[in-house]
């Protein structure tokens, strides 16, 4: 409901803007007000605990990134104060972040950019030019965040689909197939690929230095 109710403020935001001839740096200094996402946590009966069960393929690969010496960060469009701080807090997963940007944190959320290079430019340390960055979404907002994100660096950012929603928006985007993954599962071999090496010590695929998103 949450995913249905932020793309619909998106597309109204996007519609008032044009009415009230709204410049781009007069929208990212407002301070969103968020009302929507606040009144569904509000009357929020559960806590995190009870809402969610952590999966434990994914957890392994933050295993993984981490052990490799990967950068990562999460962003997302839902709030942090209230449960997305609650959701890192109580599965143990923030050590593996060092950046966690929610939508109270930037002015505009997915699938506009600024969420992705906030997280960015908070992971500790500037970008490097041999630095791999990846994007890996669960909706079509973060592929088209991803690919604005790129632009407004630009340098390359790669989207990755994790189920059917992205994978719709990697197809409207023209992005290659191998860049889709339709499971955890999927995911954890992508990353294991990524980092194995053959006899004589190459990549199979493209390097993934720090950082990752």
């Amino acid at each position: 409901m949450l995913e249905f109710l932020d793309d619909c403020s998106h597309r109204g935001a996007r519609l008032a803007a044009r009415f009230r001839l709204m410049r781009r740096n007069c929208v990212s200094e407002r301070t969103p007000k968020l009302l929507v996402h606040k009144a569904i946590h509000k009357v929020r009966r559960k806590s995190v605990e009870e809402m969610l069960e952590p999966c434990e393929t994914m957890r392994g690969v933050l295993e993984r990134l981490r052990a490799e010496g990967v950068a990562l960060g999460v962003v997302s469009n839902g709030l942090g104060r209230g449960y997305g701080h609650d959701v890192l807090g109580a599965f143990d997963l923030q050590k593996y972040f060092s950046a966690a940007v929610f939508r109270e944190d930037v002015s505009r959320g997915k699938p506009w950019p600024d969420s992705i290079i906030t997280a960015l430019r908070g992971l500790g340390r500037d970008l490097r030019a041999n630095d791999v960055i990846w994007y890996i979404g669960d909706q079509r907002k973060d592929i088209a965040a991803a690919q604005a994100a790129s632009a407004a660096l630009g340098r390359a950012i790669r989207p990755f689909a994790l189920g059917a929603r992205a994978a719709l928006g990697t197809v409207e985007a023209r992005i290659s197939p191998t860049q889709i993954m339709w499971s955890a599962a999927d995911f954890e071999r992508t990353v294991s690929a990524t980092f194995e090496t053959d006899y004589r010590g190459r990549s199979l695929v493209d390097p993934l230095p720090a950082p990752l998103l």
